[in-house]
């Protein structure tokens, strides 16, 4: 089963975030909310419930990566995956120059 991605504008979901988060005590749970205010703008519930949770986490009052966390974490990752990638290139250029040099040497 492949992931469908709807990429709603950050400011519907902040909006629907808040939105749960003002009306928690209308409803018996906030799952209900969640329900409630993912029917009224067009998404579904468990993607309502994700942005929540990660605002939970950016807020501080659920605990876990934050957002700006994750993007720092993203971008070392990929910093460090170019410099193995650098490493790995300078390693078989050292080692086709160093033969190179070997092989010159030693011609008759």
């Amino acid at each position: 089963m492949g992931r469908h991605t709807t990429r709603y504008p950050a400011e519907v979901r902040e909006r629907a975030v808040r939105l749960v988060l003002d009306h928690r005590g209308d409803h018996a749970s906030q799952w209900e909310a969640i329900g409630s205010v993912a029917a009224k703008i067009g998404c579904t519930a468990e993607t309502l419930r994700r942005w929540v949770r990660q605002a939970e986490r950016d807020s501080g009052v659920r605990p876990g990566v934050t957002s700006e966390d994750r993007d720092r974490i993203r971008t070392l990752e990929r910093e460090n995956r170019e410099l193995r990638q650098a490493n790995e290139i300078l390693r078989k250029a050292s080692a086709y120059f160093a033969q190179a040099e070997l092989d010159r040497r030693y011609k008759p």
